[in-house]
């Protein structure tokens, strides 16, 4: 389930820059890009904890530690592309 939501927030993300790049409204494009990628987050924590619960330990420690940072990177990076046109729209405003 955490790879489905994965790929519907980087699709939603997609369509968040595309929709900014062409002069739309991206806002609710940015906040599925967001929403999924907490569902992810969430999915992804779930099976964890499956795995706690089954005693499954060798998952636990193929899977946990690289997941773990690459969860991090993703969520960083899925923030940033959600919100940058918001940001450069703000910063042109300024301007």
């Amino acid at each position: 389930m955490w790879f489905l939501f994965g790929l519907i927030a980087i699709a939603a993300t997609s369509v968040n820059l595309y929709l900014y790049a062409i002069g739309k409204d991206y806002k609710l494009a940015m906040a599925m890009g967001l929403s999924f990628t907490a569902l992810t987050l969430a999915a992804d924590y779930s099976m964890v904890a499956d795995w706690v619960r089954a005693e499954d330990w060798s998952a636990l420690l193929d899977v946990v530690p690289i997941m773990s940072s690459a969860l991090w990177v993703l969520t960083i990076i899925s923030i940033v592309l959600n919100i940058s046109p918001m940001l450069l729209e703000f910063k042109s405003s300024k301007e």
